[in-house]
């Protein structure tokens, strides 16, 4: 099946909703405020997604955009598509540097969990 091709898509739109994320189509379906009936289309290739609707796919599944259109192959590069990230460039300078010393807390937090104190 060729990349961008509608297989494509409903195919890695199953995969990440059930084999990377565990999830059933009505849990995908409350997660993005879409019906249920509209995520098994899209899994059939019945219909596509508009983008808003793609877009609220990816970030319920934790994929890019392009994982599930078939442009790469790799499910976990949303690092930057996270809306952790994604949503900084939003934040206030001083919100922004409260955000970071927080996420510098969790990894300190995760380093002394993982038993590397010193």
């Amino acid at each position: 099946m060729p990349a961008n091709s509608p297989e494509t898509f409903a195919s890695r739109l199953r995969i990440a909703r059930d084999e990377l994320r565990g999830m059933s189509q009505t849990e995908l379906a409350q997660a993005t405020g879409l019906p249920p009936s509209s995520i098994a289309h899209f899994e059939r290739g019945a219909r596509k997604p508009s983008f808003d609707n793609l877009r609220k796919l990816a970030t319920a599944l934790s994929v890019t955009t392009d994982y599930l259109l078939g442009r790469v192959d790799d499910p976990d590069v949303a690092a930057a598509a996270d809306p952790l990230y994604r949503d900084g460039a939003k934040l206030t300078e001083q919100d922004r540097e409260l955000a970071q010393a927080f996420m510098r807390m969790l990894a300190e937090r995760d380093r002394q969990n993982r038993g590397g104190g010193q």
